[in-house]
């Protein structure tokens, strides 16, 4: 059935002719180019070649080295089949009859349509404009926003790249100048060991010293108490004799011993406080606020910045003094 035979046939000819321009896949106006099939129905091309990919999936593409038969699908209006060559969809006809009636596109309701739809139709008071105009300019739009978004893509890519190297020289900074303050430490700790180790000694030299004093007055002491203890016993075994001419004979003597000993008794002795070793006592809070006080310098520029502050905080307290002389 033509076209012609199908507008005298329906009662409201507009009406048919917009139904006849609808591609019944993607119930949208036909979007060229446009194939007629053996049976007489219309498709967009690209929706043909959608339902006959999908019916015959190990068709091989168009421009494929490999040779293939054909294919075949049925008809998505009559269910009539249709069978192909290898050239697959683009073996059949297009129907220019259909493509030359989609002449203009409606701008209002943003879809392609025909001259008698604009005159007649539903799109009668939309406004139009011709197809392939329309067609230049959308294409022409798409490829300066394809143009606007490549560069955009090239700047956002040129900022990933400064960033990564930001973030990469950050790194590398960030580990020299722990490097850096890991060594400073360590040179603090080997002055402080050092320096523990050296009054240490001091401690130990005079512990020493006191230390072989005392055991040294010890040893003294002793040998006094074992004279003592000797010339005690011999004095009592004297005291034992019973003939008074043997007891005067050694008696003189052994009282001038014991004198002599009692003499003996006063020995050196350790001064009181000798135990004491507090003079080996540090104060060390000044060093540890020190110690704590330990932070980041802050370079020139900054530096400058601060003191120009406080040169500003000061120039008005000066003039209101100025002000009251």
């Amino acid at each position: 059935m033509d076209y012609k035979s199908s507008l005298i046939q329906d009662g409201n000819p507009m009406e048919n002719l917009e139904k006849q321009l609808i591609c019944p896949i993607c119930l949208e106006m036909f979007t060229k180019p446009v194939v007629i099939l053996p049976c007489q129905h219309n498709l967009c091309r690209k929706c043909a070649n959608d339902i006959f990919q999908a019916a015959n999936p190990y068709w091989t593409n168009r421009g494929s080295s490999v040779s293939m038969s054909g294919g075949r699908f049925r008809c998505p209006s009559c269910r009539h089949e249709v069978i192909m060559d290898r050239h697959g969809v683009y073996g059949l006809q297009r129907n220019l009859l259909v493509e030359n009636i989609i002449d203009i596109y409606c701008l209002t309701c943003e879809v392609p349509t025909c001259s008698m739809c604009k005159v007649f139709g539903t799109h009668k008071a939309c406004e139009v404009a011709p197809l392939q105009n329309v067609f230049q300019g959308q294409k022409m739009e798409l490829s300066n926003c394809i143009s606007m978004l490549v560069a955009g893509n090239d700047r956002v890519q040129t900022i990933i790249t400064q960033l990564e190297d930001s973030c990469r020289v950050t790194k590398e900074n960030s580990h020299q100048v722990k490097e850096e303050l890991s060594q400073k430490f360590d040179v603090l700790y080997a002055i402080l060991d050092e320096k523990k180790s050296e009054l240490l000694q001091r401690i130990t030299g005079d512990q020493e010293e006191k230390l072989s004093f005392i055991e040294a007055l010890i040893q003294q002491y002793r040998e006094q108490l074992d004279k003592s203890t000797k010339l005690v016993e011999t004095a009592i075994q004297s005291l034992d004799e019973p003939g008074g001419a043997t007891f005067l004979l050694s008696a003189k003597q052994l009282i001038k011993s014991i004198v002599e000993a009692s003499k003996g008794c006063q020995l050196g002795k350790t001064e009181q406080g000798f135990e004491n070793m507090d003079y080996f006592t540090l104060d060390l809070e000044y060093v540890a606020d020190t110690l704590k006080a330990i932070d980041f310098g802050i370079d020139e520029e900054e530096e400058e910045g601060i003191e120009e502050e406080e040169q500003d905080e000061e120039e008005p307290t000066e003039g209101k003094e100025e002000g009251h002389q």
